[in-house]
């Protein structure tokens, strides 16, 4: 039976003591450059794994951080896990998932249990939780360190990560307008989202510095998912003077766009254009691929972990760089 290497191991492998090895392993200050590197190298030849529950007792710390989602897009939900996990992992971290439903009436207790249950270091909100008064108001009310991304009020509340929604929206807008489109149509994510009202405020922004005048009729809230873009996509092209180009706040949405464009024989882009928002992976496999604004979630996520990590101030905001992908479907 092979013995299992110890925190003992490693403290006369470096010639330190216990006490130095967990303040290493715990990112602790106060521990000499050449110290910290003997421990480091000790812990990697004898291939150690701090026990979890160990560390925990020890320094009255889980070493676990939550992340808190709702969001339909399965790409987003898989690319901040991603994000997270790489950052956490560099400090020997445990990441928490926990999906849950912002419409649901259990949505704080059970919020509440997870952070009387697991007891999270921190905790990680993604949108719309992440503007979610109640849901702040917990946070608070327990005192726990939380991140969020892409918040789109109470700045300073917590560290945030984000990208410039309306920047990038208002990119996109302009280059469908460069290639010639006056009548854009712009399906809306929902109310609750803050990126939802962003990104439209970016759309409106480029159709008024063009000198067009943004129609209400011309915009229709979805759900950021396959199915509302499509119904959105029917009843814009129903209007008596239908768009020639549709931008999607998502590229779900837009991918539902294309779907319902092909089922009517429409030729895309010739016909009418159709961009996204996120540059999933879904936008480079859909017909045509779609042009879209790359928002880089796993760096969202990644930075958002770092802040945790390292205790950062609520005024601490970081911007994460946007592009803007053009493609074939415009």
């Amino acid at each position: 039976m092979v013995k299992r290497v110890t925190i003992r191991d490693v403290a006369t492998a470096s010639g330190t003591s216990i006490k130095t090895v967990s303040r290493v392993l715990n990112k602790e200050r106060y521990v000499g450059a050449d110290t910290r590197e003997r421990v480091e190298r000790a812990v990697a030849d004898l291939n150690f794994r701090p026990s979890f529950a160990a560390r925990s007792l020890a320094g009255h710390r889980s070493f676990q951080v939550a992340l808190v989602c709702d969001n339909p897009s399965p790409a987003y939900v898989y690319a901040m896990q991603q994000g997270i996990r790489d950052r956490c992992e560099v400090d020997g971290v445990r990441v928490l998932t926990q999906p849950y439903d912002r419409g649901s009436p259990r949505l704080l207790a059970d919020l509440d249990a997870l952070i009387a249950t697991s007891g999270p270091d921190g905790i990680i909100l993604t949108p719309p939780l992440s503007d979610n008064d109640e849901v702040l108001a917990l946070l608070a009310a327990r005192a726990i360190p939380f991140v969020r991304v892409s918040p789109g009020t109470r700045a300073g509340l917590a560290p945030a990560t984000f990208i410039d929604n309306v920047t990038a929206a208002k990119e996109l807008t302009a280059h469908l307008i460069e290639r010639g489109h006056r009548r854009i149509a712009h399906i809306a994510g929902p109310r609750d989202y803050a990126t939802s009202a962003q990104r439209r405020a970016g759309y409106e922004a480029a159709l008024l510095a063009a000198g067009i005048a943004p129609e209400t009729e011309l915009v229709v809230e979805g759900r950021y998912d396959f199915a509302s873009g499509a119904e959105a996509t029917e009843v814009l092209l129903a209007r008596p003077a239908p768009p020639t180009a549709i931008f999607a706040g998502s590229d779900e949405m837009a991918a539902g766009a294309l779907m319902v464009a092909h089922r009517r024989g429409l030729r895309i882009p010739t016909d009418i254009a159709i961009a996204g928002f996120g540059d999933d992976a879904l936008a480079s496999y859909v017909w045509p691929p779609l042009t879209t604004v790359r928002q880089p979630v796993r760096d969202l996520a990644w930075q958002a972990a770092d802040l945790l990590l390292n205790r950062a101030t609520p005024d601490e905001l970081r911007e994460v760089a946007h592009a803007l992908i053009v493609r074939a479907s415009t």
